[in-house]
């Protein structure tokens, strides 16, 4: 069985449809399948859509998170609750086609444990497209993981590797990277993309800025999680050194002035910027500091800690039993 997990936020006029091509491509192949569908605090009456749907089909379960806790947070959620050997993630809003999910899964069958959708021709903006393929020349280039669509909805992964690669944040658009990170064999697919027929995109001009940042922080994660002090201490050990430079520096005007009295005014104007330059490098070096070790705490100590709250399902959830230690079996 393999299970899909598709994320929804107020696509309710596409939900039914999608529905019926997924339930389409199972019955034409073959395959059995369950159908996942995580509300992340929709306000369009797309939760009274996937509860009518989960009554008449049992292969559809749905689940209700409290509010809008962002994508990741919605794939989270389906993939804990996730029953087959191979999941499946694509968009509510019908621009992914599930008859590619076939030759997903045979690209599985062939050894890969992700396998990542390429929009090869989108049917999106031109500076969507334009700022797309930056985005992604840069991501290839600095995590070595090369795709050439790292964003797109439509993957395929192991079971094991979205139980294994937890996400926060906004960093599902890089679960392959962290995937092959941790050695998970990664592969791409071609897939057709099909123009928007309902509602319009839930991204900004601010996506890019945050996928930026977001990039460092997987960067930082993937090269640096074991070793912080590889990048912190050799960040800080520069600026050590660039200050100490300042500082001879200034200490060179400073007698210099002494000796001519006429370079006062223009010694001082130099001083004053070099102050300044100082005091921005001494801060950002600070800022992007206390950010990369607040990035690697939440790493470590949160990965345990859902990022999402679920307010209901259309199923009954598992009931989690806590483990014993086998040295307090007797008490």
């Amino acid at each position: 069985m393999f299970s899909v997990v598709i994320p929804v936020y107020n696509e309710s006029a596409s939900l039914e449809t999608l529905y019926e091509e997924l339930r389409d491509v199972a019955r034409e192949h073959s395959l059995e399948a369950e159908f996942i569908f995580v509300d992340d605090g929709c306000t369009d009456g797309s939760w009274q859509t996937i509860v009518d749907m989960a009554s008449v089909d049992d292969r559809v379960r749905g689940i209700r998170l409290r509010r809008n806790f962002g994508k990741a947070a919605a794939l989270a959620a389906g993939f804990r609750s996730a029953r087959g050997s191979v999941v499946i993630t694509l968009d509510a809003d019908l621009q992914d086609d599930p008859q590619e999910i076939p030759g997903f899964l045979e690209m599985m069958d062939q050894g890969y444990d992700v396998v990542s959708g390429w929009k090869k021709v989108r049917h999106d903006p031109w500076h969507k497209v334009v700022a797309s393929r930056l985005f992604n020349g840069m991501v290839s280039r600095l995590t070595g993981v090369s795709l050439h669509d790292h964003n797109c909805g439509l993957k395929c992964y192991r079971l094991g590797v979205v139980k294994e690669v937890k996400i926060y944040g906004e960093l599902h658009r890089f679960i392959p990277v962290l995937a092959a990170a941790r050695g998970f064999r990664i592969g791409e697919k071609v897939v057709h993309h099909r123009p928007r027929r309902f509602g319009h995109s839930k991204y900004g001009a601010e996506r890019f800025l945050k996928g930026l940042l977001d990039l460092f922080t997987v960067k930082f994660l993937t090269g640096f999680r074991q070793r912080p002090l590889h990048l912190l201490g050799g960040f800080g050990l520069v600026c050590f050194v660039l200050g100490a430079l300042c500082l001879v520096y200034l200490a060179g005007l400073w007698c210099l002035s002494r000796l001519i009295d006429s370079m006062d005014v223009v010694m001082l104007h130099q001083r004053a910027a070099l102050y300044y330059a100082l005091g921005l490098l001494l801060m950002g070096g600070q800022l992007m500091s206390i950010g990369f070790l607040g990035e690697l705490i939440i790493a470590f100590l949160g990965r345990d800690t859902d990022f999402y709250s679920v307010g209901e399902t259309t199923y009954s959830p598992p009931t989690y039993v806590q483990e014993i230690p086998p040295d307090r079996w007797d008490a």
